[in-house]
């Protein structure tokens, strides 16, 4: 139950085990699904590819984010690195719209967003990181156990935070262009921002804490202690993909702040964001290590889940996520008429060289 898991800091990324394997029946049904699909590989060989942009001619920009790389992959093309950050950077959160390019980068404390136009090098255009410290917009919330007694604090290990208010942490993880407005994702900050064309931070939206009920095997997985059983936990939820869709709402993929193997359960949420008001509804839940999203012009979203090893879709209006894709470790995931482009193999395996890719779907 450690806070934000695998976000917290991405240097301290590992896959866990086997990850949250997909229920037998869910991956028949992927696969009966993928079976009409015509899956093609645009790039392989990528290093933590957690980040895609595709632009209307099929340019495809993808984030390598542990290694502090922007990779251009032209239609038909070979990966060409644009943009190198200094060594210990991690590069995300990579968005386009009509040949312009927002980007972050997180090096601890440290995280701001960048543009670029192509031939020119990147700008600095918000410091992120600044904004989270004077600003904190979490401040105010609480997370961890409700109910907790004195006698039951003392026995919960030290790795696990009993209970606390958002503490100040940046981490961007994904963007949006609306007109010439940016939208942030700060996974580290459970919020939404906005960054205006002259550099203005704004908190949009706080997301809701994930109220998770600590069932005797959740105890035992995390090695609580008894008393802990039947208590609520409120984790932080985590934004990891913020989109732009129907109406001008945002749409926002989470995760749970704490264990992404699915040990506390299908906890990852889709949100609908107002970005005028900041209200927050609720669009679908039951998913696993929700990474990515993407949003079709008929409403339909796509999800991607990084340890459940799967891509879903929620149809327009349903509420439901049902399996569309399976592949291992799926990181990003954007939708345009030439198809749904994704990244897989997003994190560096254990051993071997990494073998991240982007495939697009048809």
């Amino acid at each position: 139950m450690a806070r934000h898991g695998i976000l917290a800091s991405s240097f301290a990324l590992v896959v866990l085990a086997a990850g949250a394997a997909a229920p037998a029946s869910a991956e028949q049904k992927a696969d009966q699904v993928q079976a009409k699909q015509k899956v093609e590989s645009l790039a392989r060989g990528l290093v933590s590819p957690l980040s895609l942009a595709v632009s209307g001619n099929g340019t495809v920009y993808v984030a390598q984010n542990f290694a502090g790389l922007l990779t251009r992959i032209a239609p038909g093309g070979r990966p060409t690195v644009i943009h190198a950050a200094r060594k210990g950077t991690e590069v995300g959160a990579v968005s386009e719209r009509r040949g312009t390019l927002r980007f972050a980068t997180t090096n601890r404390a440290k995280t701001h967003l960048w543009g670029m136009s192509r031939g020119r090098p990147p700008v600095r255009l918000a410091n992120l990181g600044a904004f989270e410290r004077q600003q904190n917009p979490d401040a105010g919330v609480s997370y961890g156990f409700q109910g907790l007694t004195p006698a039951c604090a003392a026995q919960i290990p030290e790795e696990v935070p009993a209970a606390y208010t958002g503490i100040v942490e940046s981490h961007p993880y994904a963007t949006t262009m609306v007109k010439g407005t940016t939208y942030v994702a700060d996974a580290a900050g459970n919020d939404i921002l906005s960054v205006s064309p002259r550099g203005k931070v704004r908190a949009v939206a706080v997301l809701p804490p994930v109220p998770v009920v600590v069932t005797p095997e959740i105890a035992a997985s995390n090695k609580l202690p008894a008393c802990t059983v039947g208590l609520t936990y409120l984790f932080e939820p985590v934004p990891t993909d913020v989109e732009r869709g129907p109406g001008g709402r945002l749409y926002v993929s989470t995760l749970t702040g704490g264990p992404e193997d699915g040990s506390t359960g299908a906890q990852s949420k889709v949100y609908a964001v107002n970005r005028r008001t900041g209200s927050v509804t609720l669009v679908a839940q039951g998913l696993v290590s929700a990474v990515g999203l993407a949003v079709a012009r008929n409403g339909d979203i796509f999800v991607s889940q990084l340890f459940a090893g799967q891509i879903a879709r929620i149809k327009a209006g349903s509420g439901v996520a049902r399996p569309w894709l399976s592949r291992p470790l799926p990181g990003d995931i954007e939708r345009t008429d030439r198809g749904v482009y994704a990244t897989i193999n997003a994190l560096p395996p254990e051993k071997g060289k990494p073998n991240g890719k982007v495939i697009r779907v048809r």
